[in-house]
């Protein structure tokens, strides 16, 4: 597809359509709809930045590409003066002090902020059921799950309820709702994007991304919200990607896991699209195709995976007990007070996921599992430097099965967690993926070294085109 962006750009400058009603009419959208994808419309907030857009149009005056554009945002970032729930009961009424960087960085650039978008809470689950807004129902068969934890974003972007959405990714949180909805989305190699403002679930894999419905506004948005920030010291600065120098950059060396399709876990149907997705590969001129031997079991990256996250994620939620942030459950003493607060305000997943992080880092399993979760870490990244000094990019299934009813995941926990398989690996090793919503049921992503994101954005816009 085309960049939405630019088209709505172009109409907003000729004056073909106002800000106003451009506006008006994806909050009409997003009030009318029935899959769950709000927690919270700021429509006053958006109508006066959009009479602000048309009166300086009027006025003659130049606007920025993305000025008067309207935007969702999940809602596990900051953005000053709105709640910031995190899907979650505890933060129910928490009011956002500041603003994120990469939200903020948006707003300097003119684009309008319209809604706060549903969530599985604190980013704890792969299907946007673990909500106290209701289950986000998928785009196109509200009888599945729109997958997580960024569903209500993908949703709407899928749904034109909103122009683009961003996200958070720690173990595919953007990828794999972008697939089961048809769209394209992107986790940045970590550190592109500022994670200030984000509240954090695995602050050493949260990246900050788009969902679109074209690569080119995968670009576009990507270039306005990347940079270095004082406020994160693991921001970097980065050069912009343009998409019309995609073309330029010709990936001629492709690689693929054997291990992903030689996998119980893959249903025949994603097995089968996928094999076709390669055999399309090795079709395409000047590029060779390269299975790679020896990967890691994907149970080993998923059990790697949440062991770190767990961990990571019982640190981060220690502050949360209703003292200084949320609701808070009052009883006689402060440790009762603490104790039932968290146990009545968080989800039952969210539970699942402090406790089993308490107990990685307890004496006695800390040096036996954590410790060596961190090992098989470093083995990985190893790994994939290894295997990039042969390949430019890496092409997978993104999930390996399709989207499950509703309900289902609910049921077994254990299967929510393996349906990551796919994409937590390249989230430990901190590198750039990109979704496109073609090669099997659920799309395929593009994996490319850490800090070449131009590549698996190049190597993504050639696939589209043949798959």
């Amino acid at each position: 597809m085309s960049s939405a962006i630019k088209s709505l750009h172009q109409q907003l400058v000729k004056r073909e359509i106002t800000c106003q009603a451009l506006v008006e009419k994806h909050l009409k959208t997003l009030k009318e709809n029935t899959h769950h994808t709000v927690n919270l419309l700021l429509e006053k907030q958006a109508l006066d930045k959009a009479k602000k857009v048309d009166q300086k149009i009027n006025s003659g005056q130049s606007i920025g590409l993305l000025e008067g554009i309207p935007f969702g945002v999940k809602d596990v970032f900051m953005l000053i003066d709105t709640f910031t729930t995190a899907s979650s009961d505890l933060l129910k009424q928490y009011n956002a002090p500041y603003t994120a960087t990469a939200i903020q960085k948006l707003l300097d650039a003119g684009a309008i902020p319209i809604v706060k978008e549903n969530c599985d809470s604190f980013g704890h689950g792969s299907s946007s059921e673990n909500t106290v807004f209701g289950a986000v129902k998928n785009a196109k068969d509200t009888s599945l799950v729109a997958g997580g934890s960024s569903g209500g974003s993908a949703v709407n972007v899928a749904k034109d309820y909103t122009v683009f959405s961003i996200g958070g990714d720690t173990g595919g949180s953007i990828r794999q709702p972008s697939g089961y909805n048809k769209i394209y989305g992107m986790k940045p190699s970590y550190g592109r994007v500022s994670r200030y403002g984000l509240m954090a679930y695995a602050s050493s894999t949260d990246c900050v991304g788009p969902l679109t419905t074209s690569i080119e506004d995968l670009c576009i948005v990507l270039n306005a919200i990347s940079g270095k920030d004082t406020k994160d010291q693991t921001s970097y600065s980065s050069d912009s990607i343009e998409f019309e120098d995609l073309s330029s950059q010709k990936i001629k060396k492709v690689g693929y896991y054997k291990d992903f399709i030689d996998n119980t876990a893959i249903s025949d149907q994603v097995k089968k699209d996928f094999l076709q997705t390669l055999d399309k590969i090795k079709r395409l001129p000047d590029v060779e195709l390269i299975a790679i031997e020896d990967f890691f079991p994907t149970d080993v990256l998923v059990a790697t995976y949440y062991t770190i996250a767990m961990a990571e994620t019982a640190s981060n939620l220690s502050r949360l007990d209703g003292t200084n942030y949320g609701d808070r459950v009052s009883k006689d003493s402060l440790k009762e007070t603490y104790s039932v607060t968290r146990s009545e305000k968080f989800s039952q997943e969210t539970k699942r996921r402090i406790v089993g992080g308490n107990q990685i880092l307890s004496q006695g399993f800390s040096d036996e599992v954590y410790t060596k979760a961190l090992r098989l870490r470093d083995q990985l990244i190893a790994k994939f430097n290894q295997d990039f000094k042969d390949i430019e990019v890496i092409v997978s299934p993104l999930t390996p099965t399709s989207p499950p009813k509703i309900g289902k995941s609910l049921k077994d926990p254990l299967q929510m967690y393996l349906s990551d398989a796919y994409t937590v690996g390249f989230s430990l090793g901190k590198l750039p993926c990109v979704t496109i919503p073609q090669g099997t049921v659920t799309g395929v992503q593009i994996t490319a070294p850490r800090k070449a994101d131009a590549k698996a954005l190049a190597f993504a816009n050639v696939l589209k085109e043949v798959l």
